[in-house]
């Protein structure tokens, strides 16, 4: 089984609950809960005397399987700190981060809070609530969904609250993360672009442009600001995109901001690339 099968598995059971919750008969809904209750605790101290004989060196390898370590996250038994997976989970987001001239710190992780503090300004980019929302929400709930909330402050767009306070990410409860309007899909590993070039691929219903530059991938959504022309066939030159009907050249490591009108840009979508180098995009729910 691999992870995304494991992750379809887990999917399926949470909506399964979801079901057994909104049983009409009380008496079958506490019934099936108890029995789904009296598992767990099974499961949970069978999983319990595996990590105390496998010692806690072990214990963290097998915890590096996503699945498993959902169950021990499930049954409080993980060996990794919170905060060491939110480190992590921060180090695989930050080539995206990176593509919108920003970067993040972790502060400090106290009672299920996350604090964060955002660097750069990501360079005007408009895609900067969707970076905070999708991307870093969606890496940090898939490292440590027993985390509460996510703050984060230094960030110049969208605009901080009036008070001066912190931003509020909320973290959503659900595996695929991201704003109520996208969801996370599988694009794959995209081998068409180990050579260079960019592919548009229909990934949920959508038209997504790829590219990959320096081992890093990229997602645009395909029409020219500019004339409205398909960028399917447009040439890339060096980290720049050339569209084909008009000629105006777009960074595809910044945002994909043009080159010759500083007012046009890309559309960027959120990417994230998983340990197996399978990519996930945020595409709009309800697309296609």
């Amino acid at each position: 089984m691999d992870g995304r099968e494991a992750a379809e598995l887990v999917g399926r059971v949470e909506g399964l609950l979801e079901q057994v919750e909104s049983l009409p008969d009380p008496v079958a809904r506490e019934t099936a809960l108890t029995a789904i209750q009296a598992l767990l605790d099974l499961y949970g101290e069978g999983l319990a005397r595996i990590a105390d004989q496998v010692g806690p060196l072990q214990a963290t390898v097998l915890a590096g399987d996503e699945l498993v370590s959902h169950l021990m996250l499930v049954h409080g038994l993980h060996p990794v700190a919170v905060e060491d997976r939110v480190r992590e989970a921060l180090d695989g987001v930050r080539p995206y981060l990176d593509s919108h001239g920003g970067d993040v710190e972790l502060v400090e992780v106290r009672d299920g809070v996350v604090r964060l503090r955002m660097q750069g300004s990501c360079e005007g980019c408009p895609a900067s609530a969707m970076t905070l929302k999708s991307a870093i929400e969606d890496a940090v709930l898939r490292a440590a969904p027993d985390v509460d909330a996510v703050e984060a402050d230094g960030v110049s767009e969208p605009a901080p609250p009036a008070d001066g306070g912190l931003l509020q990410i909320e973290i959503a409860p659900v595996m695929n993360g991201g704003p109520p309007d996208t969801t996370w899909t599988t694009a794959g590993a995209l081998p068409q672009l180990a050579g260079g070039g960019t592919l548009l691929k229909q990934v949920g219903g959508e038209a997504i442009l790829f590219l990959r530059l320096d081992g890093t991938a990229y997602a645009y959504r395909p029409d020219c600001p500019s004339c409205g022309a398909s960028l399917e066939a447009a040439p890339l030159e060096g980290a720049e995109l050339v569209c084909p009907a008009c000629a105006h050249h777009y960074d595809a490591r910044r945002a994909g901001r043009c080159l010759d009108a500083p007012d046009l840009h890309l559309e960027p979508v959120p990417l994230l690339t998983d340990d197996a180098g399978l990519v996930r995009v945020a595409v709009r729910a309800g697309a296609g």
